[in-house]
């Protein structure tokens, strides 16, 4: 294990402060990422109307925005809430599911990544590939695979946008445009799941929340090492009592609730890249 980042420290911020996190998600995960969030130890709240989001986006911790089933009222309510947050300094989590799948999500993708200022950016390999213009393959919300080099062009990324940027698979990459984390723990079961990455989405807002309203790129990404890695950690311990995904999701549910911090610190497989 190499680690600067006390992953313990993190999952307690967030249990002692139980952060508001708005949710503006889609129709497939709303419930498993509401059970996500309050298993973790925060306070989920699920807002799409246009006319409230941005009063609930300013008084929440933290506004996750997931794209994955769109229409126009859902874009234009992730655009007023993201400016509301943003103004209120507010950390914006973005998820930019399916972009690369068709030309609407990613114009889509394309426009909030531009006119919002995000905290955190996290997609799979593919299509966080295919968003930063590394290149990478999208079948529907799934990813098929990543460009060699991703790493350092998120890197990239994240340094002209000042924002953590995290691809999540078998090995979770995460950057505040100066150092690159490598996370590997978690489990293949976690991929027959719906909505598992989305879950992480809501999850990173939690600890987004508990790092606080304003921080830098470098705060958020340090709480999103820790987050995921408590969230993989969780999908570890949920595997080894799960007889399949039905079970397995049950199982992480209660895997969160009950994780403990100081085992995740013990068992995390996080490694700094050099960069």
């Amino acid at each position: 294990m190499t680690t600067t980042v006390d992953v313990a420290a993190w999952l307690d911020k967030v249990r002692q402060e139980r952060p508001l996190v708005h949710n503006i998600t889609n129709l497939v995960v709303t419930n498993v990422a509401a059970n996500g969030l309050l298993a973790i130890g925060a306070s989920p709240v699920m807002a799409y109307a246009k006319q409230e989001v941005a009063d609930m986006a300013r008084i929440a911790g933290a506004l996750a925005l997931n794209m994955g089933t769109l229409d126009e009222d859902v874009v234009e309510a992730m655009r007023i809430a993201g400016q509301a947050a943003n103004a209120a300094g507010v950390p914006v989590v973005f998820d930019p599911v399916g972009v690369g799948a068709t030309p609407y999500r990613n114009q889509v993708a394309e426009r909030l990544t531009d006119e919002l200022k995000l905290a955190i950016l996290r997609g799979n390999a593919g299509e966080i590939g295919v968003l930063i213009g590394a290149g990478g393959e999208v079948k529907g919300v799934d990813s098929q695979g990543a460009a060699s080099g991703l790493p350092e062009a998120m890197r990239r990324y994240a340094s002209e946008r000042g924002c953590c940027v995290i691809a999540t698979g078998p090995t979770d990459y995460v950057t505040d445009g100066k150092r690159v984390w490598a996370l590997s723990n978690g489990h293949p079961l976690m991929a027959a799941i719906t909505g598992s990455g989305c879950v992480a989405t809501a999850i990173l807002g939690a600890f987004a929340a508990a790092a606080g309203r304003g921080q830098d790129a470098a705060a958020y990404a340090e709480a999103a090492v820790a987050a995921l890695t408590c969230y993989n950690v969780a999908g570890e311990l949920a595997a080894d009592k799960a007889q399949g995904p039905g079970t397995f999701q049950a199982a992480l549910f209660d895997a969160l609730y009950h994780l403990d911090g100081a085992y995740v610190g013990e068992v995390a497989k996080i490694e700094v890249l050099p960069v």
